[in-house]
């Protein structure tokens, strides 16, 4: 079944189905890119690799996927036996513990020289929130501004701190950024909400080169198909993190339209 939404799927944003779309769509979008930018380029699949510890941590404080099953109560017959008080048990208690954190993004390199021409970002929500995993990322993405290489960012999350711009007053659900290096300091921000199609964007490229489009939505229609999310999420359940009142209204209205709520 694909997905009910027109545009971003509120639903994926749960942190526990997060990490696996943040995959499938690095190899999605690796797959429908590639085939467009041979021979001159090739898309490389790079790996950034850091630690988190306690507060700061993915796993820390994630509440549980609801997933869809229904789940077996067992009734007990009450009995009159006395029972002797049993001592006191220990509380369950979570301590932090360091968090090895990998994150794929996606460069653009020409084949004759290597060099890297554009690199694909899509956000997690560590890249969001204070701590190592956003300092190293913004480390990153100050050296790659001020350099020759241009950077496309894609933030297909609502929770967290979004990446600064100096355009004050722009708020979205969601948002890509296409950063040119010729252009700079503008870029093009393609800002969308939940009740919005995915914007389609142009790669960019080395000056008279042709720059294919990036067709973001049905790049991730075609991952939630082939995952098999829609046998994962309960719609019956709100989705995480929450929704505004007038969005989680409209999200009712669209999912029981489709008979899933």
């Amino acid at each position: 079944m694909p997905s009910p939404f027109p545009g971003m799927n509120p639903y994926l944003e749960h942190p526990e189905l997060w990490a696996g779309v943040h995959l499938l769509l690095i190899a999605a979008l690796t797959d429908s890119l590639a085939p467009q930018l041979r021979p001159k380029y090739r898309v490389a699949v790079e790996v950034r690799i850091y630690e988190s510890i306690g507060d700061k941590s993915l796993l820390v404080g994630i509440p549980d996927l609801t997933i869809k099953h229904q789940q077996s109560t067992t009734h007990q017959t009450p009995s009159n036996v006395a029972v002797t008080a049993p001592p006191a048990q220990p509380l369950t208690v979570t301590v932090p513990m360091p968090e090895t954190i990998k994150q794929g993004y996606l460069e653009v390199r020409e084949v004759a020289t290597n060099e890297v021409v554009t690199v694909i970002e899509i956000l997690s929500p560590v890249n969001k929130r204070s701590g190592e995993g956003r300092k190293a990322y913004e480390t990153k993405r100050q050296r790659i501004l001020g350099s020759s290489t241009h950077l496309v960012e894609i933030d297909l999350l609502r929770s967290g701190e979004p990446m600064p711009i100096l355009s004050n007053g722009i708020e979205s659900d969601y948002r890509i950024l296409v950063s040119q290096s010729d252009r700079r300091p503008e870029a093009d921000l393609y800002a969308f909400n939940l009740q919005d199609a995915i914007p389609s964007f142009p790669l960019p490229l080395r000056e008279g080169d042709v720059e294919p489009l990036v067709d973001l939505q049905g790049i991730l229609k075609g991952v939630y198909d082939r995952a098999g999310y829609d046998l994962v999420i309960d719609y019956t359940q709100e989705p995480i993190p929450v929704l505004s009142e007038a969005d989680a209204k409209w999200v009712n209205a669209l999912l029981q339209e489709q008979e899933l709520a």
